[in-house]
């Protein structure tokens, strides 16, 4: 870690101020209009402003929310999944009852209960190769709250390549992280210089080092903390008001309450992106298998058990299931009689040992590979083809086992 400049230059403001404030506006926006930096310019500029987020999840809720609230124009929001009960110990955009509903509607309907001047457009799809660039091309700025590495690396190309200016948060357990990247922002009045995702991370980690916030867990309040820091980072940019953490990592420690904040710089060698790669490439780089994009050959959970059945009643052998879910989602959840091998062994250096586990229980049976959805099943199964065992992901996992075969499984 190294020390920063206090004195470093602001950017100039993203935005062109919009029309004149209403007077429900003045009354709305009070706070903001005597703040140094702000103003009734500045004001002016947010109601201009068009801010795409990626996720309306854990980082994206509080995002959505403090935007809105601020006077931001316009809100795009990325996402194509819907809300499950888990969902809401950190996802303060949603309530019991939106569970099942898409995530983009209930990011919708949040915010406009806060704020109903916002324009809010719904992008319920997954952000990919083929779309990313012209949609990031529509929008001043964009946050991105997304949980894995590949859309991450996505995100930094496709802003790079449309030039727009990023703001990005990362969390895991106990720990946030927050920076603002922009391939080349704008260089008048000594602007620092350019700086992307990947400048500051190169290399993904190995896949087995990086579990997700489902398998690792999160601290819900912590989201609030990231979030809102996120959605400052984004009023500044639009207005022009104080330092941004362009050049800049925050890491946050909510365990011990600390921040620091370590310095970053464009990476000379690295070459301009210019083109994005497909997603099949975002998932090789980052470790994962083809097999997960999706898995090629999955199994029901009504296939499954039917095949028990059939070997309870004497017709033919009794499939072996392997659960590759961490210990503490077993002791909540679990299917009887299968065996449990957590995705850490079978990608990290015990990976023989565990395939010879598998192999040794499974005697010559198919494999059926269980998790909670089914994205770490896939890996697990790639795994154990490559080793040559017959491995298939039962598909939708543990969540559709409960709602296709024992409801007395508990959903988590």
């Amino acid at each position: 870690m190294s020390s920063t400049d206090p004195t470093a230059p602001s950017l100039p403001p993203l935005v062109a101020p919009g029309p004149e404030l209403t007077a429900e506006q003045i009354s709305r926006f009070a706070r903001h209009l005597s703040l140094p930096g702000i103003g009734v310019e500045g004001q002016r500029r947010l109601a201009a402003a068009r801010v795409l987020v990626i996720g309306a999840g854990g980082l994206g809720s509080p995002a959505l929310l403090y935007l809105a609230a601020g006077g931001v124009g316009t809100l795009g929001v990325v996402d194509d999944d819907v809300v499950e009960t888990s969902n809401l110990q950190r996802q303060v955009l949603h309530g019991t009852g939106d569970v099942g509903r898409s995530k983009t509607a209930s990011a919708r309907e949040a915010v406009a209960d806060v704020a109903p001047h916002v324009t809010v457009i719904e992008h319920r799809e997954r952000l990919t190769s083929a779309n990313a660039v012209d949609l990031l091309r529509g929008y001043d700025l964009v946050l991105d709250g997304a949980d894995n590495f590949a859309t991450r690396y996505l995100v930094s190309d496709a802003a790079e390549i449309a030039g727009v200016p990023v703001v990005w948060g990362g969390i895991y357990r106990y720990q946030g992280q927050v920076a603002t990247f922009w391939a080349a922002p704008p260089g008048d009045g000594g602007a620092p210089e350019g700086v992307t995702y990947r400048d500051v991370f190169p290399e993904p980690p190995p896949a087995a080092l990086a579990p997700d916030c489902a398998t690792g867990g999160v601290l819900g309040a912590m989201c609030g903390t990231i979030g809102s820091i996120m959605a400052t980072e984004a009023i500044k940019l639009i207005t022009g008001a104080g330092r941004t953490l362009l050049g800049r990592l925050a890491v946050y420690d909510s365990f011990d309450l600390t921040w620091r904040h370590l310095d970053v710089r464009p990476d000379p060698s690295r070459e301009p992106v210019t083109t994005l790669p497909d997603d099949a490439a975002y998932a090789t780089f980052c470790g994962l298998t083809p097999a997960e994009v999706p898995d090629q050959d999955p199994v029901t959970p009504a296939a499954v058990a039917a095949l028990r059945a059939a070997a309870a009643a004497g017709d033919g052998a009794d499939p072996y299931i392997v659960d590759v879910r961490e210990p503490w989602e077993v002791e909540i959840a679990s299917v009887a009689g299968a065996d449990h091998v957590n995705l850490g062994e079978l990608l990290g250096p015990a990976r023989d040992d565990a395939v010879v586990h598998v192999a040794a229980r499974a005697q010559g049976r198919p494999v059926h590979v269980l998790c909670k959805v089914g994205g770490r099943a896939s890996r697990a199964a790639a795994v154990l083809r490559d080793a040559g065992l017959p491995a298939r992901v039962i598909a939708g996992g543990i969540l559709a086992w409960s709602r296709d075969v024992d409801p007395s499984v508990p959903v988590y």
